[in-house]
């Protein structure tokens, strides 16, 4: 359940980002606002009840890059966000290590 956990907490840690680029949006201010601190509570709930099981670093490190991969997916799919090869390659980076500590992980 902790690893379930933990990819939920990543999934709410690309929310905040986004909703504070949507405050940005004239109009879109209090909804952005409030988009973002929702996600910032769950994000944070989630990644503690994992951390109950899986060790602080593999939590947090696997949190970050989903949070990370994530945001990054959405600015290219739904801001422009340039798909620069080299920017790819750096971000199948990230996907890798996530990988790694996945596969190496001993619980603590």
């Amino acid at each position: 359940m902790a690893w379930i956990y933990l990819i939920v907490a990543g999934l709410f840690e690309i929310g905040w980002p986004v909703g504070l680029k949507l405050s940005q949006t004239p109009g879109r201010l209090l909804l952005g606002v409030v988009i973002a601190i929702v996600c910032m509570t769950a994000s944070g709930t989630f990644l503690w009840l994992a951390q109950k099981t899986i060790t602080i670093g593999t939590a947090y490190a696997i949190w970050t890059g989903i949070g990370a991969i994530g945001t990054f997916m959405v600015g290219i799919i739904c801001y422009g966000d340039s798909t620069h090869a080299l920017r790819l390659v750096s971000a199948g980076l990230i996907v890798a290590g996530i990988i790694g500590l996945k596969l190496t992980h001993e619980p603590g």
